[in-house]
């Protein structure tokens, strides 16, 4: 036919482009129809080769959004759905064993990853894949997929993933109803061999273990980024509390483990991160409450081992230097709100992150110690990062304005404290313990010398004004007054004040809320 490659091929070598444009654009009305005959065929053949040859054509062309049509539909789903042995809604189709010969379970592969990309990139197979409970049905498969077949288990694993991802009905029904939490934690203690000594307590690796293996890894990845979805929904509802308290004994235990490469224990580190953020604060207690091995004398037998593991997430995060905002986001507000909640938590990422001041001959920005690197995003340009990490300093020092200046200076700070209303000084909401810091004998001696706003020790600077004659400065105040003035009328700026609340407000209404009352008897100016 004249629509065969050859042709096509011919017409674009021949160098006519007007031609090709031609046959293209019937070409691609053409692979419409072949998907709608290639669904046929798997409707009617039962020759697994002929199946997951046509699948495999499929998945290419299921790439491209615009051709998808006839794939996305009600009866398109249910088709590969039964091909990838699922059970869906209104469809009964093979019984749920297991497929028995490599080509059967090629199959079910192929058709796992059509369906993946048809979910991906098609908002009414969404909608169809939430019609027919195909998550639910997901779930069900997963339950018996053994460990023999890593494919199948992986590319389940992966549609739940885009499922619970792309519709948040079906994240919340995943939470709710389907078992999915108990279901995905399991296949986490199977891939990691999670062995308990303790209620929420595994053994720990040994130093010689091997690291996880590449296919169990994967696996892992996947049921974390799916239980990260399932877990995003509210989980105030504390008969649920052992189950996350599970989940963080097993993110502790991962986090614990060797993987392969940097890269593949950096990945999982991140997506442990982020699926700790979402448990309930007081489920963390997990994370440094470790009976059988045994903790640190100074933290009340509390384990710290994992919180010095995030802090050097933290700092690898802040070294690399780029796309801060979903890289380093996360791990900030995780020991933020576990140090708000866990003293020992907070007591110990206050000795490595805040040590006892000594040095103030330099500003707190200047330098490469984890405190450094914090006070120098407190100015950073992503409005996220800059209140992550000022939120973080500000928890360190038990929300304490004063203590937080005395590490940062009020120039790095000023915009927590703006934010927060809290410029005249004072502390914030939340009750912390009253173990006080001492100052080290260096900063008591220092102390006088040091700028507040710089939050170091400045060399004094010579007074300009010393060389003025008393004319010249009054001209000088004058030209400033009139500059000032301009600006302001051409509300260029707005010169403010602090207010007694500690919030900013125009300068004229300050003055006022500031001044005192005038009294009858004053003189006249």
């Amino acid at each position: 036919s004249e629509m065969s490659l050859t042709a096509i091929l011919s017409v674009i070598d021949g160098g006519d482009d007007k031609g090709a444009e031609k046959l293209l654009q019937k070409y691609n009305i053409e692979v419409k129809r072949l998907l709608l005959g290639l669904l046929t065929v798997l409707r009617r053949s039962d020759h697994p080769l002929c199946q997951s040859t046509c699948l495999e054509t499929l998945r290419i062309l299921s790439r491209d959004k615009r051709v998808l049509g006839p794939v996305a539909t009600k009866e398109g789903i249910l088709t590969l759905a039964g091909l990838a042995r699922i059970h869906v809604a209104g469809h009964n189709g093979e019984p749920l064993e297991e497929a028995q010969s490599t080509g059967e379970e090629r199959v079910v592969v192929e058709a796992l990853k059509c369906l993946c990309n048809v979910v991906f990139n098609s908002v009414p197979a969404q909608q169809v894949g939430a019609d027919v409970k195909l998550a639910e049905g997901l779930c069900a498969r997963l339950h018996l997929v053994s460990s023999s077949h890593h494919e199948v288990g992986l590319f389940s694993l992966r549609l739940l993933f885009l499922l619970s991802a792309l519709r948040t009905d079906v994240s919340g029904m995943l939470q709710k109803e389907a078992g999915a939490v108990r279901l995905l934690t399991d296949i986490l203690e199977r891939t990691l061999d999670v062995l308990w000594v303790g209620p929420y307590e595994a053994t720990p690796p040994k130093p010689e273990a091997l690291p996880i293996s590449l296919e169990n890894n994967e696996l892992a990845m996947e049921a974390l980024k799916a239980l990260f979805n399932i877990t995003m929904s509210d989980s105030s509802d504390e008969d649920n509390d052992h189950q996350l308290r599970l989940i963080a004994g097993i993110m502790r235990h991962l986090l614990m483990l060797k993987t392969h490469t940097e890269d593949k224990t950096e990945e999982a580190h991140s997506h442990t991160i982020n699926l700790l953020s979402n448990l309930p604060v007081r489920c963390l207690d997990v994370l440094i409450d470790i009976p059988v091995q045994g903790g640190m004398e100074a933290y009340g037998g509390k384990n710290m081992d994992v919180v010095q593991i995030l802090l050097d997430f933290m700092e690898k995060r802040i070294d690399k230097g780029t796309n801060y905002k979903e890289g380093l986001t996360p791990v900030l507000s995780l020991m933020t709100e576990s140090s708000r909640y866990h003293r020992e938590i907070r007591r110990y990422l206050k000795t490595q992150v805040l040590p006892p001041l000594k040095d103030v001959k330099e500003r707190p920005e200047i330098g490469c110690t984890v405190r450094n690197k914090l006070v120098r995003l407190m100015t950073h340009i992503d409005m996220a990062v800059k209140q992550g990490a000022a939120e973080f300093l500000f928890v360190l020092c038990k929300e304490s304005v004063d203590n937080l200046l005395k590490y940062t200076g009020y120039g790095n700070a000023a915009g927590l404290l703006m934010a927060r209303g809290l410029l005249a000084g004072g502390r914030g909401e939340t009750q912390y313990s009253s173990d006080e810091d001492s100052d080290t004998e260096e900063y008591k001696s220092a102390k006088p010398f040091i700028n507040p706003i710089t939050g170091h020790i400045e060399h004094p600077m010579p007074n300009p004004m010393d060389e003025m004659t008393e004319e010249q400065k009054e001209y000088e105040a004058q030209k400033l007054v009139s500059m000032i003035d301009e600006l302001s009328r051409k509300e260029l700026i707005r010169p403010m004040g602090v207010m007694k609340d500690g919030t900013l407000a125009p300068l004229g209404e300050a003055i006022h809320e500031c001044s005192p009352p005038p009294s009858s008897d004053s003189d006249s100016d």
